[in-house]
């Protein structure tokens, strides 16, 4: 059964008892930002219900652009080959946009499942959007589907992680330089796994350190990366969306400290993680005065609110010259 609306959806781990017990339901849908959680528990899946040798013909992988229901159903009915079960994934379908005889066709498969088949909807790059509105499509989807979340990960078991991932290399991290690495690369699994090898392979002695982040780590989204984004060809409004966010994190940690607060007050403000986030902005802030910060969050407002009304204009180089005009008031 799917969760009720506002009731925590089950995760990886729910999901890997299940793998542990050999008990897993035949259809489910994955959703949520840890991609590399995603990845994994489609990887046990696999284990347990495909045998070696034989994924050709029990393991289909298919992409949900174009995807009908009717190629679906052929896919999930044909019967596994010298195995007990099949193993389907649907990567990115948007079910509640199917037309109304697609959504038919689904609700009647979806409740005549095959009993040796398991339907795993994994959304990667768009998100899952119930519509509460299509009745018998969501009925039968919280009737018969089990909806994982896959989230990021909190503190301890992040830093739990990236000490076995450093350590598969015969390397050491202390705390510190694991709340540095994700200050600087994120908390994203996916996205930390990449950096962690770079990092691990760069690190000469047997301790990875702040200076071996730094050296070879590519920073998540700051100010310093902007102007290399926009060379990327990213969107000027998402970038602006971007800069708007940590200048608002600037200007509150600079009120902080022009009323005395501390960094455990600017952590619940913004639901940071850890302190280290809440330190290096209060370190920041005392660079620069509650004016600047004040005025800074205004420009990027009124510049939000162009870039979403006015026709033909040159969004890239108002945000250019935005950057440009912050740093020298700075």
């Amino acid at each position: 059964m799917a969760a009720e609306k506002n009731e925590k959806l089950p995760g990886y781990e729910e999901l890997h008892r299940q793998v542990q017990s050999g008990s897993v339901g035949n259809i489910y849908i994955f959703q949520g930002e840890e991609t590399y959680l995603m990845q994994q528990a489609v990887a046990e899946l696999q284990a347990l219900l495909v045998p070696p040798g034989f994924e050709e013909f029990n393991y289909h992988r298919l992409s949900g652009k174009g995807l009908t229901v009717q190629e679906l159903t052929e896919v999930t009915e044909a019967m596994p080959m010298m195995a007990e079960h099949t193993f389907v994934t649907v990567t990115d379908m948007d079910i509640f946009k199917l037309d109304e005889p697609q959504r038919t066709a689904l609700t009647a498969l979806l409740g005549d499942f095959p009993e040796y088949c398991t339907l795993v909807f994994l959304y990667r790059q768009i998100p899952y959007k119930k519509d509460a509105r299509l009745k018998k499509l969501a009925s039968a989807l919280a009737e018969h589907a089990q909806e994982i979340e896959f989230a990021q990960q909190g503190q301890q078991k992040l830093f739990r992680w990236v000490r076995r991932r450093f350590a598969a290399m015969d390397k050491e991290i202390d705390d510190n330089a694991v709340e540095h690495l994700l200050f600087t690369c994120g908390s994203l699994m996916d996205g930390l796994v990449p950096e962690i090898a770079k990092i691990g392979a760069y690190a000469r002695g047997k301790r990875v350190t702040v200076a071996d982040i730094d050296a070879v780590a590519d920073p998540v989204l700051d100010a310093e990366v902007l102007a290399e984004l926009l060379r990327m060809q990213e969107e000027p409004i998402r970038i602006l969306a971007a800069l708007g966010k940590m200048l608002r994190q600037l200007y509150t940690a600079r009120l902080a400290i022009d009323g005395g607060k501390d960094r455990v007050w600017l952590k619940d403000l913004w639901r940071m993680k850890s302190d280290y986030p809440a330190r290096k902005l209060l370190d920041s802030a005392r660079n620069v005065g509650r004016d600047w910060c004040r005025e800074a969050v205004k420009r990027c407002q009124v510049l939000d609110r162009r870039m979403k009304s006015e026709r033909n204009m040159d969004s890239e180089g108002e945000l250019k010259l935005l950057l440009m005009e912050l740093a020298g008031a700075r």
